[in-house]
Parts: structure tokens; sequence; C-alpha cells
């Protein structure tokens, strides 16, 4: 058997290693357009901020090691057109140089694109998106230059905020806008993003939150930002107001959500029997929501490639939902959350309340100790748990995978009351926060 697949980041890796390290003998051929495969996005704030030596490991694999596999793999190189019915991929690479293949099944992990704000002076130097790895260094160049004194950032979401910090470690005046009231407002509820806001600020950075961007302005190159607010004097911008599913190629052909992702099953497969779909260009099942999504995050990207990839390869596997976990890092402070915020909630009409804590990671007597707050949101009638955020300069993170879990398999806030929760001061205290803010619950 022969399978295709479009794309080779984070999804379509996943894919490509399960058939090629499970399936013996099955054909793989990657294309993509891009120089390079397998480049961790998330981690461009921190080279461009110089918080790591360099970009170079933040490549988890290349060429090379999927020939020695016996894949074959075509890179700059652009998909123009799929002949569905005849099963047939039609290519381009950047010499002009024209290709095709066919295959009995065609993996589509063509990822996601960035929303491009349509404004007067979207066309000036000095503007620049997050996505690539190409992109990163035009954004690593163009603050490199001396003349770049003052950088805004359009977005307050992830990218936004983590390339924000990366702009003031480089010693830039840093401007952060969004239309929303606060930063990271998709993930967290006020209460958290509050304490976010204030970090940013006390960090130097200067907030213009509940302002949209309506124009740029400058002669070749950037040089003011005009929002429905004011006009600041700037020397760069990059927009980070997110991401859409890049399902240009078969749009026309199978089902798409709302947003234009390609609408999977839990096989990973599209409304054609032949074509599966993974990663940042197809839909989602979210275990909070009970429901059919899109949550654009590299681990889903993952996840969603080994389920397509043993499916192709003969193994009946389902995908088991996702909760959208995540986590940010900025100046020490850390915030992580998975499923609903009550917002979020409250916007898919889900009735929720919630249950809060603060208190700190240890027993006050340990010295290197810190405040950690939570909010545990719980659906009213079932009391299923349906969102978890917690927010301290401890490291915080792992808890969060408890909640993941908990969110999957249906667990109500009541069973979170007495759960087994082990207690040493060098880690955490005798009345742990969880289990606290669990008992608290109405």
């Amino acid at each position: 058997m022969k399978t295709v697949i479009i794309g080779s980041n984070h999804a379509g890796i996943a894919a490509a290693n399960t058939l090629l390290d499970n399936y013996p003998g099955t054909e793989v051929v990657l294309i993509d357009r891009n120089t390079n495969l397998s480049y961790l996005g998330c981690g461009t704030a921190l080279w461009v901020g110089r918080q790591i030596d360099g970009y170079e490991d933040l490549f988890y694999t290349n060429e090379e090691a999927f020939r020695k596999k016996g894949a074959k793999i075509f890179m700059e190189s652009s998909v123009t057109s799929i002949d569905f019915n005849n099963k047939i991929v039609y290519f381009e690479n950047k010499a002009g140089e024209k290709s095709e293949e066919s295959y009995d099944k065609l993996i589509l992990a063509t990822g996601s694109k960035p929303i491009i704000p349509n404004i007067p002076g979207k066309d000036l130097e000095g503007l620049h998106f997050l996505k690539l790895f190409q992109e990163g260094q035009e954004v690593d160049h163009d603050m490199s230059r001396e003349d770049v004194k003052t950088v805004a950032v359009i977005g307050a979401g992830y990218i936004g905020v983590e390339i924000a910090e990366a702009a003031k470690r480089r010693g830039k005046n840093v401007l952060l806008f969004d239309a929303m009231p606060t930063s990271l407002a998709s993930y967290y509820d006020p209460e958290f993003t509050h304490n976010m806001d204030k970090n940013l600020e006390e960090n130097g950075i200067e907030l213009h939150f509940g302002e949209l961007a309506t124009e740029y302005k400058g002669d070749k190159r950037v040089t003011q930002l005009v929002t429905d607010k004011g006009t600041y004097d700037v020397d760069m911008v990059i927009n980070a107001i997110g991401f859409t599913a890049n399902s240009d190629l078969g749009k026309d052909h199978l089902e798409t959500f709302r947003n234009g992702a390609y609408l999977v099953d839990n096989h990973q497969k599209t409304s054609d029997d032949s074509v599966y779909a993974v990663g940042d260009c197809a839909t989602i099942y979210s275990n909070a929501l009970e429901a059919t999504t899109y949550i654009a995050l590299a681990t889903n990207a993952v996840r969603s490639g080994i389920v397509a990839g043993h499916n192709v390869g003969g193994t009946e596997l389902d995908a088991i939902g996702v909760q959208g976990s995540n986590g940010i890092s900025i100046f020490g402070y850390n915030m992580v959350s998975t499923g609903l915020s009550v917002a979020a909630a409250k916007k898919a009409e889900i009735d929720v309340d919630y249950t809060d804590f603060e208190d700190l990671q240890k027993p006050g007597f340990i010295k290197e100790n810190a405040p950690v707050k939570i909010r545990i949101v719980y659906e009213k009638s079932s009391r299923r748990i349906v969102g978890a955020q917690l927010a301290s300069t401890e490291d915080i993170s792992a808890n969060i995978h408890m909640f993941s879990l908990a969110i999957q398999e249906h667990v109500t806030i009541d069973k979170l009351k007495l759960l087994d929760i082990f207690f040493l001061p060098h880690f955490n205290q005798p009345y742990n926060y969880i289990t606290m803010a669990a008992l608290r619950a109405k």
C-alpha cells in the first residue's frame, strides 16, 4: 500500500513514523513546501529572546532520517492540485519542475496559516507573522537592527505574549495590543489573566487592551500603528492574532467545519474514505465540550498523526478526544489550563459553577515558596469537571495532567474531594490546594 502525506511538521511526521516503524513494506511519500521539517515553533520566542543558545535544537528530525527508514521525501515542493477521483497528487518544486504521485491513502497534514489583518498598509516592510522557521528568522533579524527601538505586537494570546517577552528581553520598547480586555482571554478567566497583565506591566511591557488595529502607516517601512483609540510610533510590528485551518487543497471535495477545517471521524478519516486529515488542518473532539471543535496545538497534532497512521496501516485505533491542555511561562510567572474556562463554558452554553482556592505551594516554614492559585470548573447538572486553571511562580505544570484525565474520564468534582494526594514538605502542603478547592465546591 502506498500512502502520500502532504505536510511534514508534527502531525505529518507522527503519521509517517507510525507507518514506517510499525508496518513494514508500506510505501510512504512525504511532500512539503518548506526547506525543513519538525520545527518546534513553540521555541521561537525562547530563541528570539536569547533564553536558549540558538535555533538548531528546535528541529527533532530531518530528511535523512526518513530516507533511512525507506520513505520518499520531496521538500520545497508545493502541491498544486489533487485529483481525488483518480487518487493523484500533483506538485511542483522550486525549480518549476512538475511531478505527480499516485496514492492508495492520502494524509493531509497541511497545518494552519496565520490570520492576516486586511487593513491599509498591510504590504509595508517591517510587518511580521510567526509560524514558520523562516518567519522566526526574519523577526530575529529585524529585531537585531539598531534602528528598531519600539516593537508592537498585535494579539495577546500565547504567541503574542511570548514574543512580547522576547522583544523586551532584547531591550526593545514593547507595546502589546489586543481587542480583548485582557491577555490570554481564550484560555483563562479574568481572575487569572489580570495577574498575567500585572506581570507584563511590571516587566515593562505597555498594554493596550480593548484596542483594534485599523491601519499601518509608513512610506516603505512601517513607522506607525493606528488603532481605534490612537496612533503609535513603531519600528516593527509582529502580528499574532491567531491561526485558521490551511484546507485550501481539499475544501471543494471534503466536508469542512465552520472554520474551514476538514471534518474527521475518530479514525481521522475525512468524508472521502481514502483521505485522512491530521493536525491543525482538521477538527478534533473535545471531551470538555462533548462535541467536535477546532484546537490547534502541537500535542493534538502528534496524537492525531499517530491515530491516522495506525488506521491507514490497518490497525483500528480510536482517538479518545482532547482537553486542549496548555501552559505558558512569562518572566517566571507560570499558568496552565485544560478544558473550559467559565467564560468558554458560557459561550458554549454549558451551565457551570467553579471553585477557587489560593495557598502557598509548600508549608510556610519552607523558604523557597510561593502562592498558587487554582480554579476548578464543573458542570452544574452532572458535576463533571470540565476545566481547570492554575497559576504561580512555582512549577505547578504537572498538576494539569490530572485534570486533563479527569475531564476525559468524566470525573466529578465530588470524587476529587477526598482524592489520595501525597504530602511531603519539600513538595506540597498537608491540606493540598487541589483538595481544598474541591471541598469548597457548592
